[in-house]
């Protein structure tokens, strides 16, 4: 895209036809040579990412958190039920004061990650 807004090559073709070459937005062709002449020219701060060096939101789950849901769903299941079903474990993950509360598909993932098996 850099290449075709080039103006030191010869003529440069509109936004809307190097954007259809592309195969982005004009909007996206705008953004990026606004951001190439804010950068001075440096290709690599133009198309590069910024690392993010740390999530937006700390997880929930803690090592701690992971070994007590693990406990829990291996642990014999109330009265009434023949065995744990995620959201039976969501409602008692609820009424734990020690564990956060979380959503049945969070429990989900941290249970099929240490390939724990609800039956």
């Amino acid at each position: 895209m850099l290449l075709a807004l080039d103006t030191s090559a010869g003529a440069v073709a509109p936004r809307v036809v190097i954007a259809d070459r592309v195969g982005v937005s004009c909007d996206t062709v705008r953004l990026i040579s606004k951001r190439y002449a804010e950068t001075g020219g440096d290709v690599w701060a133009t198309v590069g990412r910024k690392a993010r060096a740390l999530p937006p939101v700390p997880s929930a789950v803690t090592g701690e958190v992971e070994a007590r849901l693990i406990a829990l769903a291996c642990s014999t299941p109330p009265k009434g039920h023949a065995r744990w079903s995620l959201r039976l474990l969501e409602k008692h993950v609820a009424l734990v004061e020690d564990i956060p509360d979380l959503d049945h598909s969070t429990i989900g993932r941290v249970l099929k990650k240490r390939n724990c098996v609800l039956m």
